[in-house]
């Protein structure tokens, strides 16, 4: 069953950032990730959350992503995220 992290991203390092960005996609598309989302525009619905970037990420299942967080490719590119910007995410599983 597909998994999914959704992540709400505050930028603080727009170079950094810009690294970390340059360098994730092999990493996620090495463990059988791929991006639904990617930041774009943003409007607020229900309940007020005005979140700035969000990210989301599908995997074939919460192996392969667990698998990716903490593997020793996505270690040091996480690093910079962790510089780059401030990150709150969660999983769910697709049905």
């Amino acid at each position: 069953m597909s998994v999914y992290t959704i992540a709400e991203i505050t930028i603080k390092d727009e170079d950094a950032y810009k690294e970390y960005q340059a360098k994730v996609p092999a990493t996620i598309a090495q463990y059988g990730g791929r991006y639904l989302v990617r930041g774009g525009e943003v409007t607020t619905g229900e309940g007020g959350w005005n979140p700035g970037r969000i990210v989301i990420l599908e995997f074939p299942d919460v192996e392969a992503l667990q698998k990716w967080a903490t593997s020793p490719e996505y270690a040091p590119v996480a690093e910079i995220r962790y510089r780059a910007a401030d990150t709150k995410s969660f999983i769910v599983q697709g049905v």
